[in-house]
């Protein structure tokens, strides 16, 4: 028991850790007050432009990763038990890690348990997880962003496409319940752009862009 403990606290705040708050405030920018007010590497790349944005989206998407990773890997050579069944307990890990780096992403308790909608993250989860669904969803996201230029709404039927993709393409039912959850998630935290984009308020890339405050 001691290691799914030790393994669910970690990858927690592996994810917890707001990468797009500290990267706009070093830039003396608060990133929750201008734009859409989500620390997440949309509204990063909105606000201060491709390079902060592609940072934020690529160390959020390592937490998500090393958190099925590395921090099962450490956690099981400190407090594992060698023995029969050790591959599906390590898989066991892994999902359990990958649900905690999430939560910790969307709901860090550094910024009062509010973060963002966890999308990069899930995408390292993936990677680490499900590579070939990873795969299906990605290609699912750029078509749809391409078409539409909303990043909320690729990732809202990529989301949805998610647990499809996985239950046809890797074989165990705990990785399309792990999927399903983490697909249910991200539409959830895409409600309010679910409502703008039923009212036609949503904002495009490409489109105006909200500069910070001087």
């Amino acid at each position: 028991m001691t290691v799914y403990l030790v393994t669910a606290i970690v990858a927690y705040f592996l994810g917890s850790i707001p990468t797009g708050y500290l990267v706009a405030k070093a830039k003396g920018v608060d990133i929750r007050s201008v734009g859409s007010g989500n620390i997440g590497a949309t509204n990063v790349f909105r606000i201060l432009g491709k390079g902060p944005g592609t940072f934020v989206l690529l160390v959020d998407a390592l937490k998500g990763f090393l958190a099925c990773g590395l921090v099962v890997r450490l956690a099981w050579q400190t407090f594992g038990q060698p023995g029969a069944g050790d591959d599906v307990t390590r898989l066991h890990l892994s999902i359990l890690a990958g649900i905690c780096a999430v939560l910790g992403h969307n709901y860090t308790c550094w910024l009062n348990f509010k973060g963002g909608k966890g999308i990069a993250t899930s995408a390292g989860v993936l990677i680490a997880l499900v590579p070939y669904a990873f795969l299906v969803t990605l290609a699912t996201w750029l078509v749809v962003f391409a078409a539409s230029r909303y990043v909320s709404l690729a990732s809202i039927v990529a989301a949805a496409v998610l647990p499809f993709a996985t239950w046809r393409l890797h074989s165990r039912m705990e990785l399309v319940a792990i999927t399903t959850f983490m697909s249910a998630l991200a539409i959830y935290k895409h409600r309010a752009n679910i409502q703008r984009l039923r009212a036609g308020t949503e904002n495009r890339i490409g489109g105006s862009k909200t500069k910070p405050p001087a």
